[in-house]
């Protein structure tokens, strides 16, 4: 049998995890296969997949806010609150194997559902034509790669510029690429024509576009290009979707989409474009071409300044992809001094994000320095989203600063006159020989990348006060006790360290099993007193104050006698936990009304408060679901006992 299972509250955090430790632990117990899906604060996890879903005897939510329920629906469905997740999971693991739970039937979507789904239906051009786009790049790359490497090593410079000789082993893998260029506008069309049409189009598609390529049918020497390419994909996409809509005997349905529909647009899509379209989109196709290549001086500039904004504003999107895919337009008209620009622009923002992060760390958390290194490899490699991350968290300082990065190395490569052969960027493609005049391809680069890094650290403010330090350094800062005695500590401070298991952000000072208070505030304020003590605050008072806040938006008491007091503050010099035991108990408010003994008090400095608050959370919660290992904490006859139990919490 196998049952599957949601847990979920409205933090997003303690209960979260505690619930689906608990269902885990209790379908092992009941000898059956369990998978549970959380949705706290650090994202979806361990997502319940289709296959999952369609295997499954049963499911159960156990939340404290709304689940999205569509997905299982026609199985059987059991919703409860998230504490019945943790104190009763194998009673509702039973009620599934009794079959005692209602079949989901599924509702009436809501008006907001019904606009959310109209949006995503939204803008079907762009979707279609993004399809084609998909499928005709690796054409592009295969030949201009392959074109490349024959110039690279068989080509002799001749009056004429660098040529391949007809009778050289080079020359076969020069026309190998020529034949791999001209498969781009007929991909380009035909999958154009599949995305609206689905198979049926792809036949007239292809047709269309091979016929839109090729210029002797209709007596022009240059063809449509990619321009003819794209109309021709939309007029046999949507003549095949009329032709399906035609209601025609069932003796007749099985054959339509492999012979009636594609042999009628076929001809329809090749008449017209013969007859009618052919030649005026080839003449405004050649016109385009013969004024993009005229362009000198101010004309080129403007040019290459809307690219390079075009292919950063928004890294991979609409704007974007019209950009690239003029650039690889040019290309198959022999026009590489509109894709060079652009293949520069594409490496930019990437690249600048990650030089910004190694320049000033102090503008960063460790989390962005770690995403820096990977933007960093991706700008490599051409692929602008590498820049995303940084944009999706400050979208007015980020994008500015990649458009201006981007614009400057457009306009370089532009006026150098660096050329690209191939439909990608970054300097992978000069490694690869597709480029010519590599040096200003580097410096326009380079440049670029410069002009991001240091706009963004201009107009970024530094994460925190403290002086920043990498994971290799660290200082030794004293701290003045404020008590009635004035006592110095040393402490070793590395504020960056990744937390994997609680020993990273504790020590033994901050475990005892003695505590004295005897209600909440004194609890609270003692063991804010032993990490003042372990110099770890700058303000006992600041803490405190951000300790009761929380304690007043909701309870930390998470029942079972178990309380995880948490405070995200300025005040805090870096990340830390101290427990505690009041072997009495105390009243902490918890929903089981159990009184607390077993007391963990988290402190996360406000700058690294997403990350480091959500990981000690989890890792604290899962692993107090054990009931043994809170018997273990409750008999520890010293402190040194319990911070050995507390090292194996990771």
């Amino acid at each position: 049998m196998k049952v599957l299972a949601v847990t979920a509250c409205p933090v997003g955090i303690a209960h979260t995890y505690m619930a689906a430790e608990n269902l885990q632990k209790a379908g092992e117990e009941l000898g059956i296969d369990i998978k549970v899906e959380t949705q706290g604060s650090i994202g979806v996890e361990n997502e319940l997949t289709k296959k999952d879903i369609a295997e499954a005897d049963g499911i159960i939510i156990a939340s404290d806010k709304e689940v999205s329920k569509e997905r299982f629906e026609g199985k059987p469905l059991l919703v409860v609150g998230v504490q019945k997740g943790i104190r009763e999971p194998k009673n509702l693991i039973e009620r599934v194997m009794e079959g005692d739970v209602p079949v989901y039937k599924g509702v009436m979507p809501d008006a907001e559902t019904v606009k959310a789904k109209k949006k995503d239906k939204e803008n079907p051009v762009y979707k279609h034509l993004m399809n084609g786009v998909s499928y005709m790049i690796p054409f592009i790359v295969v030949g201009g790669l392959l074109i490349a490497i024959a110039l690279a090593f068989g080509g002799d410079q001749t009056p004429g510029g660098l040529q391949v000789p007809e009778d050289s082993f080079w020359k076969q893998i020069e026309n190998i690429g020529a034949a791999s260029f001209s498969f781009m506008v007929p991909i380009l069309a035909g999958f154009i024509a599949v995305s609206i049409a689905d198979r049926p189009g792809l036949a007239p598609g292809m047709i269309g576009g091979y016929i839109a390529a090729n210029g002797s049918f209709y007596g022009s020497e240059a063809g449509a290009g990619f321009l003819g390419g794209i109309l021709a994909g939309f007029l046999a996409g949507y003549v095949a979707l009329g032709i399906k809509k035609i209601k025609v005997p069932k003796s007749v349905q099985p054959v339509m989409p492999i012979i009636f529909i594609p042999i009628l647009a076929s001809l329809v899509v090749g008449v017209l474009f013969i007859l009618v379209i052919g030649a005026p989109v080839s003449g405004i196709f050649e016109g385009l071409t013969q004024w993009l290549e005229g362009m000198q001086g101010a004309s080129s500039i403007v040019l290459a300044l809307i690219l390079g904004a075009m292919i950063a504003v928004d890294m991979g999107g609409p704007f974007n992809k019209v950009a690239f895919l003029f650039g690889a337009a040019m290309i198959s008209e022999g026009n590489y001094e509109i894709m060079g620009p652009i293949a520069a622009a594409i490496a930019i923002p990437p690249l600048g994000m990650g030089l910004a992060t190694f320049m000033n760390k102090k503008k960063y958390h460790q989390a962005e320095r770690e995403t820096g290194k990977a933007s960093f490899t991706m700008g490599f490699f051409g692929i602008t989203e590498g820049a995303i991350p940084f944009a999706a968290q400050d979208p007015l300082r980020v994008i500015p600063s990649i458009v201006a990065g981007s614009m400057t190395g457009s306009v370089i490569a532009m006026l150098s006159g660096v050329g690209d052969r191939v439909a990608h960027g970054g300097p992978i493609v000069a490694i690869l020989g597709a480029v010519n005049n590599v040096l200003m391809f580097f410096v326009a680069i380079i440049a670029g990348t410069i002009v991001t890094a240091l706009l963004i650290n201009f107009l970024k403010k530094d994460v925190a006060v403290e002086t920043d330090m990498s994971e290799e350094e660290s200082s030794d800062i004293t701290v003045a006790d404020t008590g009635s005695r004035e006592q110095e500590t040393t402490i070793s401070r590395n504020e960056n360290k990744p937390i994997h298991q609680l020993e990273d952000i504790m020590t033994p000072e901050l475990a005892t099993i003695s505590l004295k208070g005897e209600k909440k505030e004194s609890v609270v304020d003692e063991m804010i007193d032993m990490l003042d003590k372990a110099g770890l605050l700058s303000s006992k008072a600041e803490f405190r104050e951000a300790i009761i806040a929380r304690e007043e938006q909701s309870s930390t008491g998470l029942g079972m006698g178990i309380a995880i007091p948490h405070g995200k503050s300025e005040a805090v010099n870096e990340p830390a936990v101290v427990f505690g035991r009041q072997s009495n108990g105390v009243d902490w408010n918890s929903a089981d009304g159990e009184e607390a003994k077993l007391i963990f008090m988290i402190a996360v400095p406000k700058g690294r408060e997403g990350e480091d608050h959500l990981k000690i959370l989890q890792m604290l919660s899962r692993k107090l679901m054990d009931e043994s290992y809170r018997e273990q904490l409750l008999k520890a006859e010293s402190d040194k006992e319990a911070y050995e139990l507390l090292r194996t919490i990771r």
